[in-house]
């Protein structure tokens, strides 16, 4: 595994712990935040083992889904969570009036976690 594509795996991690300790005080959206970040930066790792890099987030979401999964290699349901966990973030983190309920939270951070391990055990560190 590629030293680039351990530190994001890394840093998933970092951003579910971090969304369980927003979401034990009460911070909402800015846990969907780290949630969404987390299932981003899992989604770079799984590129980056491709030599695949993107400046964007769409460029991200895109080649995922073109990769990993239309293809199938790993669940659609993960890109998925993906696209879905982004437009639940811009929510979060643009809209002034609204917040995301908790139980969405709760499920966006469970889902983060999955994702994450079933990327660890595709890339075989798991």
């Amino acid at each position: 595994m590629k030293e680039q594509t351990s530190k994001l795996l890394d840093r998933a991690q970092d951003s579910i712990e971090a969304a369980d300790i927003l979401l034990t005080n009460d911070k909402t959206d800015i846990a969907a935040g780290r949630a969404y970040y987390a299932m981003f930066y899992t989604a770079e790792a799984l590129l980056n083992e491709k030599e695949l890099r993107f400046d964007k987030h769409g460029g991200v979401h895109a080649a995922f889904g073109k990769h990993f999964a239309k293809s199938k290699v790993l669940d659609p349901k993960y890109h998925r969570w993906l696209i879905d966990s982004f437009d639940k973030r811009l929510i979060g983190d643009y809209g002034v009036e609204a917040n995301l309920h908790k139980d969405i939270v709760v499920s966006m951070i469970h889902q983060a976690q999955e994702f994450l391990e079933a990327a660890k055990v595709y890339l075989g560190k798991e």
